[in-house]
């Protein structure tokens, strides 16, 4: 019987859940520190976190990416980040999903 050698993230495509729950979880935990820094009322449900007017610092974005990178297998580039920050979670994943799609991608053409 023949083994079957175990996929890579390349062989079943970009790990799009992976990569948004590591991104969502990462930046709801600074926007909880920043929103109590801040003063500011977070809503006590997650869809709520993630709409909150929050601003998150490019910086703390940028460092978040570490735990996104465990699911991709390569480093990330700190220019997909938008230079400035976001003002909430969900501005941040929607920004930084599709641009972390891309790298993937260009990893992928790169290094079959």
């Amino acid at each position: 019987m023949a083994t079957m050698a175990p996929q890579t993230p390349a062989q079943h495509g970009f790990p799009v859940n992976d990569v948004a729950k590591a991104l969502v979880d990462e930046l709801l935990l600074i926007a909880k520190d920043e929103a109590q820094v801040s003063g500011i009322a977070l809503p006590a449900d997650r869809p709520g976190m993630l709409a909150a007017a929050v601003p998150i610092d490019s910086l703390s974005v940028v460092a978040t990416l570490v735990a996104v990178e465990k699911h991709l297998g390569f480093e990330l580039k700190e220019s997909i980040v938008r230079t400035g920050g976001y003002d909430s979670v969900q501005e941040a994943v929607d920004h930084l999903i599709p641009r972390i799609q891309v790298a993937w991608g260009m990893h992928q053409v790169k290094n079959p």
